[in-house]
């Protein structure tokens, strides 16, 4: 690791505070002349094109003002250096601590956070760019009831009756899809005095409706590497507020970002 980010971004590692490894990733946060700095590899070459895909976005995000980690290009230019079966990228440790549930002040920023990543994310020019980013979704109405007839035993027999109901009356299934995050949660959101300083992981961004990813935020916002339980009533509350606050979900634009329409 350190001889790559030596020979292809001209970095030179003075100490290395950690490593983590999940999944056929590893991340170093290392020590060096210009700062701390965060190396992220994956040894899965069908990973690879993704991940260049993703820099490429997270560079254009940081053009437009959006709180990401953007990456730190090589000497060549590229993004995301490949290396004897290894694809290798750098970025500047953003400080901040894990997004706090507790704090409604926190909540209701990341809802507006996400409003305003998704607002960036829909003019994404590149969003449909093979095979990376273009992943088809079902449409909302069929993954409800593909849901209800597998998995929502739980529920009360009435429940799934009235959501069943409601479901076989809607419309046809037309609300916009386009780029979203879908990993939107307290583990990826870094703050520092109140503001959001960092969304961070856009491994999971695929094409879906802002409205699921709206309502996947609000169940797991305050889940960070374990104990994926939902937040309590009054925190999905706050963080509706703050997206609302900034967008409103009837107005959110039309087919010119769905794919899959």
């Amino acid at each position: 690791m350190a001889d790559t980010l030596d020979e292809r971004w001209g970095v030179r590692v003075d100490s290395c505070e950690r490593i983590v490894m999940s999944g056929g990733n590893a991340l170093a946060w290392v020590g060096t002349p210009s700062g701390r700095l965060l190396a992220k590899w994956s040894v899965v070459p069908g990973r690879f094109s993704r991940l260049a895909e993703l820099a490429r976005l997270t560079t254009w995000l940081d053009g437009r003002g959006l709180p990401v980690s953007a990456p730190v290009p090589a000497r060549d230019g590229r993004l995301q250096a490949e290396v004897d079966g290894v694809s290798m990228g750098l970025q500047r440790v953003i400080e901040g601590d894990l997004l706090d549930t507790a704090d409604p002040a926190q909540v209701r920023a990341a809802g507006a956070a996400l409003a305003r990543l998704q607002d960036a994310l829909a003019a994404y020019p590149d969003a449909a760019r093979p095979p990376a980013l273009a992943v088809a979704c079902e449409p909302l109405t069929q993954r409800v009831t593909s849901w209800l007839d597998a998995r929502a035993e739980h529920l009360p027999a009435a429940a799934r009756d009235v959501l069943r109901g409601l479901v076989t009356a809607a419309p046809p299934d037309r609300l916009p899809r386009q780029l979203v995050h879908f990993d939107f949660r307290s583990a990826n959101i870094l703050f520092a005095d109140n503001e959001v300083t960092a969304i961070l992981n856009f491994e999971e961004a695929q094409h879906d409706h802002r409205l699921v990813e709206l309502a996947r935020a609000a169940i797991l916002l305050g889940t960070r590497y374990h104990n994926w339980g939902p937040v309590p009533a009054e925190v999905r509350t706050e963080f509706l507020a703050g997206y609302q606050g900034r967008t409103h979900l009837a107005a959110v634009p039309g087919s010119a970002h769905d794919p899959g329409m």
